[in-house]
């Protein structure tokens, strides 16, 4: 009997199937398979994500085999995902303080990648209104959709619900900034294991150890599944693919006052009479905003050294 279902974890081998809700009841849940030999041979690698078609051979056991791949709408590096919707990226508005570089960046990667993405702040409930208010300005100054939220006292969580119904969502963001706790409640069957923040370092625990994915169990406006792909915390993101002279484009904010600097190909770094440095000083464009985009220009041009995070062995 062959299914349709979507890979949702991979590990030593196997890769976990989830045939969704919509399947007949007797076929419904998750299947171990493996994948078949000829993907070797053709050197395709199945992803958490990916839509596939599989055989059941042991029903008891819940166990079957991949027999195809189906055709992807997209694949991300990292994290190693494939057909993702939308993301939804999470920093903490305090205790961590957001890492506006790395939120850039990975605002940068997505744009190139052609993902929408939803930014929550999470820890409302420690945060001062002021914080918020510039936050929410910020970010939809450049086009995301942003909430507000804490999902400890689960404040507007439900707003995000009507957002992910129908819809894979990669779920990133540093650690400690309250992942687990938003997948908890949207899957609590999940029962992700809670960090604690490290009162020497300032930074979460990382809880996850491998991509996966949850199908969202709380209640949807939309009679189809959804899911939420997981992924482990990161620290760093290497852009790649972007010329520094491209990078203006990536920063949408920056568009309505480019017609007005004095030199055509302007990129807002050295240049005189640039109308995106003026909006800068008088506020019309985060100041924040541009710092990063300064630092992640030199970094693409090679004047800024890339530190990346090592990893123990």
């Amino acid at each position: 009997m062959a299914l349709q279902g979507k890979i949702v974890k991979g590990i030593a081998g196997f890769y976990y199937v989830d045939t969704g809700s919509r399947v007949k009841p007797h076929a419904a849940g998750v299947y171990a398979c493996k994948a078949k030999g000829l993907f070797r041979e053709q050197n395709i690698k199945p992803l958490p994500g990916d839509n596939v078609m599989f055989e059941i051979t042991d029903d008891k056991d819940m166990e079957g085999n991949i027999t195809s791949v189906l055709e992807r709408k997209n694949a991300l590096i990292r994290p190693e995902v494939a057909n993702v919707d939308q993301a939804l990226v999470v920093f903490a508005i305090r205790e961590p303080d957001p890492n506006f570089l790395l939120l850039d960046r990975f605002l940068v990667m997505m744009q190139r990648y052609e993902i929408p993405v939803v930014v929550c702040f999470n820890k409302q409930d420690i945060a001062e209104t002021q914080e918020e208010e510039r936050l929410r300005k910020t970010y939809r100054a450049c086009g995301c959709d942003v909430h507000v939220i804490s999902a400890l006292e689960e404040n507007g969580l439900e707003a995000l619900l009507p957002l992910l119904a129908g819809k894979t969502s990669v779920l990133a963001g540093p650690s400690g900034v309250g992942k687990s706790t938003l997948i908890n409640y949207l899957t609590p069957s999940a029962g992700m294991e809670v960090g604690d923040l490290s009162k020497k370092i300032a930074r979460g625990k990382n809880t996850t150890r491998h991509t996966e994915l949850f199908r969202v169990e709380r209640s949807l406006p939309l009679e189809e599944d959804a899911y939420i792909i997981d992924t482990p915390g990161f620290t760093a993101l290497a852009l790649k693919d972007i010329a520094a002279k491209e990078l203006h484009a990536y920063y949408p904010e920056f568009s309505p006052f480019e017609e007005d600097c004095r030199f055509a190909g302007c990129v807002h770094i050295n240049e005189p009479a640039c109308a995106v440095k003026d909006a800068v000083k008088d506020g019309r464009i985060e100041k924040k905003r541009y710092e990063t985009y300064r630092l992640l220009h030199d970094e693409l041009a090679g004047t800024r050294p890339v530190y990346v995070k090592k990893v123990k062995k």
